[in-house]
């Protein structure tokens, strides 16, 4: 199963990859309520979306009632509530993997033994499931780029997994 924080959703959903990962994910998606609220807020052109795949239940919402280790996660990562829930929610579902962009969460999960995995790493998964073709695997992350907060490095590092041996591709 996978756990999402607010970021991923939002990320996978805004390169219009959310739809075809839960397609194709066999396991259960969970996010707890802090992370719905995070993400139904505002007007954004992804809620739609979002609202709709919760009430389908491709994503299922959980409430955390774990108040005090939430606080001591935020206060010791200095994370969200919905970063912080959706690692305790990790930790209660044990061998659930995050999804999470956010660099203190990440270093939360690497500290707690907890996997991982980021909308980067979702996105060449796909694409080496075959799910997406080259073109389309290197336009997402060309929007990736612009939107998200990665650093160049990993953007280069995954167009080059995405090129393989082809360069000339764009």
């Amino acid at each position: 199963m996978i756990i999402f924080d607010a970021s991923t959703l939002i990320l996978l959903a805004k390169i219009s990859l959310l739809e075809n990962f839960l397609l194709n994910f066999l396991y259960e998606v969970f996010i707890p309520k802090k992370v719905k609220d995070e993400v139904l807020r505002g007007k954004s052109e992804e809620v739609p979306l979002l609202v709709k795949l919760i009430e389908v239940k491709k994503i299922q919402v959980i409430k955390i009632r774990e108040g005090q280790q939430i606080k001591k996660l935020m206060t010791d990562f200095s994370i969200g509530s919905g970063e912080a829930e959706a690692i305790v929610l990790a930790l209660q579902k044990k061998g659930s993997l995050v999804g999470t962009d956010d660099k203190n969460a990440i270093r939360a999960c690497k500290i707690l033994g907890i996997p991982f995995t980021t909308t980067i790493a979702i996105l060449l998964r796909t694409f080496e499931k075959k799910l997406l073709d080259k073109k389309t695997a290197l336009l997402k992350l060309q929007k990736l780029e612009m939107i998200a907060r990665y650093h160049r490095t990993i953007i280069e590092d995954a167009e080059s997994q995405i090129r393989g041996n082809d360069s000339n591709v764009y």
